[in-house]
């Protein structure tokens, strides 16, 4: 079903967007901290034996100590994900076209709409090269998914509004 107001849809959509790579980006950069939070938080709930059971908590625990020892020692190497996390923050800069001139910027949703399909094979791959559990591998390929949906919502709805623009310029 149509919006009957698609700039408010595209806005609503971009919106979602913006704030998911804000999100993503801001997280980047304390990620020894919000592991070992993710951590305690983890081995002190009823979570536990889920988190256990999923393997989730061993990974975790693997992941934070991997980091914590690398901060410690090469913390130069914590650099490439503040850059990470300012690709996102600049990436979200971005979606502002589309907010104000979505017809116009249509672009940036292509755009997007490319890096999201580009997530799934270096999840896949890199994921693979890297030793990623294959489960965690499909987590970080739902992203390109999941952020996908919104920009082709997005790109539906420009085209909705690139015809009632057009409908108006013909006088009906």
């Amino acid at each position: 079903m149509q919006d009957p107001d698609p700039l408010r849809a595209i806005r609503f959509w971009l919106l979602v967007v913006i704030t998911g790579l804000v999100f993503s980006g801001v997280t980047a950069f304390p990620l020894e901290a919000e592991l070992r939070g993710l951590l305690l938080i983890l081995r002190s709930t009823r979570l536990r034996s889920l988190a256990e059971h999923i393997h989730l908590l061993p990974w975790i625990d693997r992941v934070y100590g991997g980091l914590s020892i690398t901060n410690k020692h090469f913390p130069f190497l914590a650099y490439g994900t503040d850059w990470l996390a300012f690709a996102h923050l600049v990436i979200a800069v971005a979606f502002i076209g589309p907010y104000r001139d979505p017809v116009r910027n249509e672009w940036v949703i292509t755009f997007g709409l490319i890096a999201c399909a580009g997530v799934i094979p270096l999840a896949l791959i890199a994921g693979h090269i890297r030793e990623i559990p294959i489960a965690w591998r499909f987590l970080d390929c739902s992203f390109g998914i999941f952020g996908g949906i919104p920009l082709l919502l997005c790109r539906r709805q420009i085209r909705a509004l690139e015809h009632v623009e057009d409908e108006k310029k013909r006088g009906g």
